[in-house]
């Protein structure tokens, strides 16, 4: 049985690895959001500190 030449089938092989690459890419970028998440107050927020109960 012959042997293949890997050369066509390697640039095949990495053509299409980065179409695909660029493809999963423009969707991730596409359905990131938009606007900054909001961080919450954090001074707002401050409580007591927490006690033992056996001290």
């Amino acid at each position: 049985m012959p042997q293949l030449n890997p050369a066509p089938w390697f640039l095949i092989l990495l053509l299409s690895w980065t179409v695909l690459l660029l493809i999963f890419k423009t969707k991730i970028l596409m359905s990131a959001p938009h606007s900054a998440p909001l961080t919450p107050d954090l001074l707002a927020h401050r409580t007591a500190p927490w006690t033992w109960p056996w001290i």
